[in-house]
Order: C-alpha cells, then structure tokens, then sequence
C-alpha cells in the first residue's frame, strides 16, 4: 500500500502545520486543481481551539431517519473496529450522513470515548454532533455540518465504503488534515514530500509576515519588494517539486 511509505515521523511533522499551509503546499506539486482535494463550508471544526488532526480515513455510512431492520444500533461497530486497526496509522473516522438534512446526531460521548480507545485522533461528519462539552474534555476533534441533541433511529452502514463528505469524496485509508480552517485530503504519493517543503514555504510568507508586524509607518515599495521576494521564493518552491500543470 502506497500508505506503508508514510512514517510516523512524517505524520507528526504534517502536525506541526496548519491546515491553510498544507492546502498552499499541495498546490507546489500540481498533482490536482487548486479547487479540488478539501471539504467545503458545511464541515466545521467544533473545537477550533484544537491543534491539527492528521491521520488515515475509516469510512462508513451513517443514517437516523427510521428504526434499523436488525433491531441493533450498533451491529457494525466491530466492524469500524476492525478498520480502524487494519490502517497503517491513526484513524479519522468519517461519516457520510445520508439523511438530507439530519435527522440525529451522528455521533456522541460514548462513540467518541470508544474511538479515541482503539486508536483514532478525530472524527468527521456530513451530519450533526452532540454530548460536545464531553467529547471536548476528550481533547478529541469532531468536524460537523451542525449540532442535534437526539442521536433519533442510529445505525451505521457501509462500513469502509466511499464516502461524500462536505463535497469531497473520501476512500478508506485516505490520509486527512484538519483544523480550526477546514479539512483537506493529502496525496498520499507526495505526503512526505509536502511535510518536508512546508518550512521553506512558511519561510518564504515570514519575510513580507514580518515587515507589515513590524512598528512604526511602512514604505509601500518596500512591501512590494518583499512580495515580489515571496512570490520568487514560492516559485523557487514550485519548479523544485511540480509534478504537472494544474
């Protein structure tokens, strides 16, 4: 698996970065177009205050609307288990709700709690949330398209299935950053190499960054120099890692 490449080391490292950079260092690489590869307004971080999540998609549907034929809720919890320890790092647990619009929350306390024990470091849904004062105490990250006291009819399906999720399509074992800005999917051909250019990116925002802090009046062709010196340096950037045209 293309996922066996990526180390530890590498996925602490994506950590260290917000999810913004990570978004502008995707486009060096030309690998997609600069409007694709991250999920739209509707999925917000409910804790933004929270540091970067980084790890490997498990996947499933989710639905509430009526009661489950099985009579158990919670058939397919062993199967979103067994996925979460067959990936080849942490898990983020993503779920497409496929009730239009949500009918109960799609996640809570006691799944949060579960999660996080076998290993996953965040949780994203199309649908809603609930019991988020404890889920917070959890220092777990929940990413949601709205908030619902009832958890009404739940029952997962389609465990490890794709997955449409605030517009971007998701496959198990895609590896996601997410953060107070949003959440974005990472090539998993060039996550090493994004994690390891993203210094000499931020490096070269610093120079104009720091200018505009700085007190006292500014010359205006001063800050053109050093945006003219940023975009040079991105550019430097760009032709060093490009794989395509995008």
């Amino acid at each position: 698996m293309a996922t066996d490449r990526i180390s530890r080391p590498t996925l602490i490292k994506l950590g260290k970065y917000d999810t913004p950079t990570i978004c502008n260092v995707i486009e060096l690489f030309g690998v997609r177009p600069r409007s694709a590869g991250y999920m739209n307004q509707q999925i917000m971080a409910a804790f933004p205050e929270m540091p970067p999540m980084v790890g490997f998609a498990a996947t499933a549907k989710f639905c509430s609307s009526q009661a489950s034929a099985t009579g158990d809720a919670y058939a397919t919890v062993e199967q979103q288990l067994t996925q979460l320890a067959a990936l080849p790092g942490p898990a983020v647990v993503v779920f497409q709700d496929v009730d239009v619009p949500s009918v109960g929350a799609t996640f809570g306390e006691v799944m949060c709690s579960g999660y996080q024990g076998f290993g996953s470091v965040g949780l994203i849904t199309s649908g809603g949330g609930r019991d988020l004062e404890q889920v917070r105490a959890l220092r777990y990250p929940v990413f949601t398209g709205s908030t619902i006291c009832s958890h009404a009819y739940f029952q997962i399906t389609d465990v490890a299935a794709e997955v449409e999720v605030g517009g971007l399509i998701v496959q198990s074992g895609d590896l996601l950053h997410g953060d107070a800005n949003g959440v974005t999917s990472i090539p998993l051909e060039i996550a090493g190499e994004v994690a390891d250019v993203a210094d000499a990116y931020i490096a070269a925002e610093t120079q104009a960054i720091e200018y505009a802090k700085q007190p006292g009046d500014k010359d205006i062709a001063t800050m053109v120099e050093l945006r003219r010196a940023m975009g040079n340096d991105i550019d430097a950037l760009r032709r060093k890692v490009s794989r395509g045209s995008q």
